[in-house]
């Protein structure tokens, strides 16, 4: 009987060690998963989150239900299993939101580019003449003044006109010695001979190769004048606002701004052109000549500063 008693403990305690054993197994596999699901949200939440603290995830444990007499009580395998479900849930909504931002992140920078793209366009795009042209103060100095007439001649182009060729090959060549200011010098003929477009490329080319020395001021102010003058106020403002910006201290900076405002009326910025107005006062007020004051005051008459 005795021996009996001892051979039926020990077949129970082996089974209930059997059962324990892959309970316990299963226990420490599902706290693995609980760590690693964990650490996951945590490094999304700092992804979604950056600058704030990441949100805890609502986990809570399930309500314990009336236990029914001779039923086994919850086990600590299902509260696991509850929270591995919660983080799971968790995850899947953080996931979800990240998708979304990069989603709206990618139509915003496609709206920008199509909009820069359509402003670029904009301003390399050739302007018609406008059909006046406003009258503007008189050329600094240095600058000899001829009779001009209040419109420009029609004119044929320069690649179709043999004439035209023949009498820009008339304006004569400076040849002093001095290389920058005789490309100036020969820029401002043609200027002043009405020849635009032909003035534009060689001050152009006196602006890249002579920009920084004395001349550069004078040929970059001239360039944005031959632009005015031929009814290209776009292509003037940035040559006028480049050559104040990078020689502020030059014979024609405050000229340029008084001409930039001109540039901006024309192309109907009359806020815009107020600004420089201000800034010229601001920066250059008590030097500025009479011309260019006056130039500026009418200026602002015609945008209607306040």
């Amino acid at each position: 009987m005795r021996h009996a008693f001892f051979a039926t403990s020990a077949l129970l305690g082996g089974a209930l060690l059997s059962i324990a054993v892959p309970a316990t197994a299963q226990s420490g596999a599902v706290e693995v998963r609980v760590d690693r699901l964990e650490k996951e949200m945590r490094a999304v939440q700092r992804k979604v989150f950056p600058a704030g603290a990441p949100l805890e995830a609502e986990i809570t444990r399930p309500a314990t239900p009336m236990v029914t007499p001779g039923t086994p009580a919850s086990t600590p395998i299902a509260d696991l299993t509850a929270r591995v479900g919660a983080l799971e849930s968790q995850l899947a909504a953080i996931t979800g939101q990240v998708e979304e931002n990069s989603f709206k992140l990618r139509q915003l920078e496609e709206a920008f580019n199509k909009y820069k793209a359509e402003t670029d366009s904009r301003l390399t795009a050739p302007e018609a003449p406008p059909a006046m042209r406003p009258t503007v103060a008189a050329p600094a100095p240095s600058e000899p003044v001829a009779a001009r007439p209040a419109t420009r001649p029609a004119a044929a182009p320069a690649a179709a006109s043999e004439e035209r060729k023949t009498a820009v090959a008339a304006i004569e060549r400076p040849n002093s010695g001095d290389a920058a200011g005789d490309a100036y010098s020969y820029g401002f003929r043609l200027w002043d001979a009405k020849f635009y477009p032909e003035a534009q490329a060689q001050l152009k080319a006196t602006v890249d190769k002579y920009g920084d020395t004395s001349v550069g001021s004078r040929a970059a102010n001239l360039l944005g004048r031959a632009y005015l003058d031929d009814g290209k106020p776009a292509l003037a403002s940035v040559a006028f606002y480049e050559n104040y910006q990078k020689r502020p201290r030059g014979d024609r900076a405050a000229d340029s701004l008084a001409y930039l405002g001109e540039a901006l009326i024309q192309l109907k910025k009359p806020a815009d052109a107020c600004k420089v107005y201000q800034e010229l006062e601001q920066v250059y007020g008590s030097s500025l000549s009479a011309s260019q004051r006056g130039m500026m005051d009418k200026g602002r008459v015609k945008a209607k500063c306040s």
